[in-house]
């Protein structure tokens, strides 16, 4: 038999060609995705795999652009070996940039672009995701968030774009126009339906079954992978909203959260997942699961599978043992309990989504893209969105701008770190501190912008009094340090001592006071921001560092509105609890000083 070529043909009748010539294997093969350090190349011809994905920090050996073209192209060469040469599509992460590719360019987390709140640039950041994902051979960007937080205790905060629905609205849409972009195509993944920032404060479930495994819902899990207790009406206006719209701006796919919604699992939600996203808001892409997320349903594996799939799953992150899933799925299609109708379906609507992105007629890397992996012209982008990203939340006695004649004392390791100013989902999955990848520390963009280097004294424990000298301006950069998913969700929200004490030692030693905050949400600052002149919320910048100091000394204004409330005390968390508050927040939604 000749292989299937998709030569002129129109993608419904050829997706039904291919249906009719499909074996069950092949067809629950399409299904199955499977992360790259759990299966061999051969696999993917023996079990007609159709997708393949690096998890967080999942790269090869040498982590650089020519490796992982080479990786993602072993992957799909096997799929040449089939019979009917189906492609797979490979996923990664690439939450703000290509963020696992060592040296990419490393954007600033949705929590600094919703700051910035500029859609034009919003799209251009995907676009140019999207450039240094095919330069390795991706296809498949798990992003946007939509997600809509409403308790900064989330560690997932710095995913969202907003607290406010219209603004992840507009800024999610101008990601999906981006990324799926008509000439340079890569398929977004809206996540995570549906609810997932609206989860109450220790529902976290944790699944006696899979003790031992280290991605599983663990104690520091308060938040994330709990249950949404809204209703429906709640659930529709706030957090269902921005998946109709990206629906009308082209989005084909779609991954289900890890939580619930009133006590179900999302990925057995059959109401939502097919009466309502499938049905009422007429999606024709694909559903994804997240991570294990199937085995977390039911203790017996057969029976989650079987819930997930006629709740309306179209492809499982099996991501591990992939052979028992295949082995489950099979019985339960023989025995009746999934019905060839809902795999026919399945499968179709990722075969469609294969051709729309062009896999068959091109699955490689796009060399003539490699050039411009990490290039400059990327990163005066990321660099720009820095500068916009930037909120002033503070600015006594002329602080801001900088003088650049001035002595400068700076201070904080977050200053000289580019692993702190990226965070979570860079290089590996929670981030590290360190020099992680390439890139331009807020230090060095300092000295670029003073007249002379020795008007910059570094000390990253503000050990500067034994000189017996003041400074007319000293630079604190305090920072959270890096995490991602649950393992951030965090109950207190405050600066650690070390870096409350070392803002106060900075005060006694200068002229004018100025903190830098790198975060991922806003934290409890009330006695800092007492001690400083000026008070700069940088968020989780990336790589590119020397945009905040482009807003310090005055080269671009600051411009960045808060995009969450910034609460007073524990005590106006979640935004429920601010918003029943008789007493203000400290700083407002959209609040930002000029």
């Amino acid at each position: 038999m000749q292989p299937y070529s998709p030569v002129a043909a129109d993608h419904q009748s050829a997706v039904d060609t291919l249906i009719q010539r499909m074996t069950l294997a092949e067809k629950i093969g399409q299904m199955t995705q499977v992360e790259k350090n759990s299966l061999q190349p051969e696999d993917v011809t023996t079990y007609f795999i159709g997708s393949v994905l690096s998890g967080g920090g999942g790269t090869p050996t040498v982590n650089d652009t020519a490796s992982w073209a080479q990786m993602v192209k072993t992957f799909q060469d096997a799929t040449l070996a089939t019979r009917l040469r189906i492609p797979l599509i490979y996923g990664v992460d690439a939450v703000h940039g290509h963020n696992n590719l060592h040296g990419a360019v490393i954007f600033p987390h949705n929590v600094g672009l919703g700051a910035a709140d500029d859609p034009a640039l919003v799209r251009e950041i995907a676009r140019i995701t999207a450039h240094e994902l095919l330069a390795t051979g991706v296809h498949w960007n798990f992003a946007p968030a939509v997600s809509v937080p409403q308790d900064i205790r989330w560690g997932r905060s710095y995913e969202g774009f907003s607290e406010d629905t219209e603004r992840v609205i507009r800024l999610s849409t101008a990601y999906v126009d981006g990324l799926q972009d008509s000439q340079r195509r890569v398929l977004a993944s809206v996540k995570h339906f549906l609810g997932d920032g609206g989860t109450a404060w220790g529902t976290t479930r944790r699944y006696d079954w899979l003790n031992g495994n280290w991605q599983a819902p663990g104690d520091s899990f308060k938040l994330d992978q709990g249950d949404t207790q809204v209703d429906e009406a709640t659930l529709r206006a706030v957090h269902l909203a921005p998946y109709k719209a990206a629906i009308e701006a082209g989005a084909q796919n779609i991954m289900v959260s890890f939580s619930s919604w009133q006590g179900l699992k999302m990925h057995a939600h059959r109401y939502l997942l097919t009466d309502v996203l499938k049905g009422e808001l007429g999606f024709e892409g694909f559903l994804i699961s997240d991570w294990m997320a199937v085995q977390q349903i039911d203790r017996d594996f057969y029976t989650g599978i079987v819930a997930s799939i006629n709740a309306g799953l179209d492809m499982i992150m099996v991501p591990y043992d992939f052979k028992t899933f295949i082995t489950e799925i099979t019985r339960a299609v023989e025995a009746g309990d999934i019905p060839m109708a809902r795999i026919d379906d399945a499968v179709r609507r990722i075969l469609k989504v294969k051709f729309w992105l062009g896999l068959f007629e091109n699955s490689s890397a796009h060399h003539d893209l490699i050039p411009e992996v990490g290039s400059e012209a990327h990163r005066k982008v990321a660099r720009q969105a820095v500068s916009k990203s930037a909120t002033l939340l503070k600015n006594n006695l002329g602080a801001l701008p900088i003088s650049r004649s001035a002595k400068i004392f700076v201070a904080g390791n977050a200053a000289d770190d580019i692993g702190l100013q990226c965070g979570g989902w860079t290089i590996t999955w929670q981030g590290e501190s360190g020099a992680t990848t390439t890139g331009t520390t807020l230090l060095q963009g300092l000295r670029e912008n003073v007249e002379e280097d020795e008007q910059i004294v570094y000390n990253a424990e503000g050990n500067f009094e034994g000189g017996g000298e003041r400074a007319q301006v000293a630079i604190v950069v305090v920072a959270e340090p890096p995490y991602a998913e649950g393992f951030g969700d965090n109950g207190a929200l405050t600066l650690s001592a070390a870096d409350v004490a070392l803002i106060e030692k900075m005060r006694a030693v200068s002229d004018k006071l100025i903190v830098i905050l790198l975060s991922g949400r806003p934290l409890l600052i009330a006695d800092p921001l007492a001690l400083a002149d000026a008070f700069v919320a940088a968020w989780l910048p990336g790589t590119e560092g020397a945009g905040v100091s482009d807003v310090l000394f005055g080269d671009k204004p600051f411009t960045g509105k808060l995009s969450f409330s910034w609460p007073r005390s524990i005590e106006q968390v979640p935004l429920s609890a601010l918003k029943a508050d008789a007493d203000a927040p400290l700083f407002p939604l959209g609040y930002g000083l000029s």
